[in-house]
C-alpha cells in the first residue's frame, strides 16, 4: 500500500500489526527486514503527517494577532 494511499490512523494500524508480526518471532529473516522497513516507511509517514498537524496548529494559535508560536503542550509522545 502506497502511503500517499494511507491515512494517519491507517498507517498507524498497519505499524501496530507489524509490531505484533516481529513481536511473534515466527518470520523468516527475509519477511523480518521487509517488515521492519515498511515499519520504518509507516514511523517517517506518521512523522510527517505530526509535524503537518502541528504546523497547522500553530499558524492557527498565531491567526491574524501574529502572536509568536506558544509551546504545545507535551502529550508524552516522546518524539
Amino acid at each position: 500500500m502506497d502511503n500517499r494511499e494511507v491515512t494517519f490512523e491507517q498507517a498507524m494500524a498497519e505499524l501496530e500489526e507489524i509490531v505484533k508480526r516481529l513481536e511473534k518471532g515466527e518470520l523468516t529473516l527475509d519477511e523480518s527486514i521487509s517488515c521492519f522497513r515498511r515499519g520504518v516507511e509507516l514511523t517517517k509517514y506518521c512523522n510527517r503527517k505530526l509535524d503537518e498537524a502541528e504546523r497547522s496548529i500553530t499558524m492557527l494559535i498565531e491567526g491574524e494577532n501574529g502572536v509568536t508560536e506558544k509551546e504545545l503542550p507535551d502529550m508524552g509522545q516522546g518524539r
